[in-house]
């Protein structure tokens, strides 16, 4: 039992190096901003068109960073879930006997 979940602390640790290497994005105004993450959810990029910078007044530029962000996360939140769930769909097999079954 012990050996079965070692084996899944190493399995999440491995998923979670591997989110890392997984970006996402999040786009506003056909890309105007853009906003690069890890499926980890640590935010790596932003960009800006400078045409839209400059016209854009400050608290429009906050409310679609705001958005942009937030699509990027949320891409994040998919793209964990399902590592996860692949991850885990192997390892049930494994447990099952865990549990007596």
């Amino acid at each position: 039992m012990f050996d079965k979940l070692m084996a899944a602390q190493q399995m999440a640790g491995e998923i979670k190096k591997r989110l890392d290497t997984i970006s996402v994005y999040g786009e506003v105004e056909g890309g105007a901003i853009k906003i690069t993450a890890t499926a980890n959810k640590a935010i790596t990029a932003v960009e800006i068109q400078e045409e839209f910078f400059k016209q854009a007044d400050r608290e429009e530029l906050e409310e679609l960073m705001l958005t942009a962000i937030n699509k990027a996360l949320s891409q994040a939140d998919q793209v964990s879930a399902a590592e996860m769930q692949a991850a885990t769909q192997g390892m049930l097999g494994g447990l099952g006997g865990m549990f007596g079954n």
